[in-house]
């Protein structure tokens, strides 16, 4: 006998990789600029909610200061460019 204590086989649903594009789509998946304000706010809600344990949060956060940063250099580069077409 060993000294571990045996565990309860944990019951796992197979994980299936999607190749194909979901149903009406057509062309490739796009990650839009209103998807990443989305995931955003996402990010926001479930930290407010306690969703990320506190060896997470680094990562977190790390994350959401990168998207946050992103997001405000695009809303810059698009004022730029609707001040440019409006010139």
């Amino acid at each position: 006998m060993t000294d571990e204590k045996e565990k309860p086989a944990e019951s796992v649903a197979p994980v299936e990789e999607q190749t194909s594009t979901p149903e009406g789509a057509e062309g490739p998946v796009e990650l839009t600029v209103a998807d990443l304000n989305n995931l955003k706010q996402i990010i926001d809600v479930a930290s407010g909610r306690g969703a990320f344990k506190p060896n997470e949060m680094t990562v977190v956060g790390t994350v959401y200061t990168k998207l946050e940063a992103f997001l405000t250099a695009v809303a810059a580069q698009q004022k730029a460019q609707e001040g440019a077409k409006n010139a």
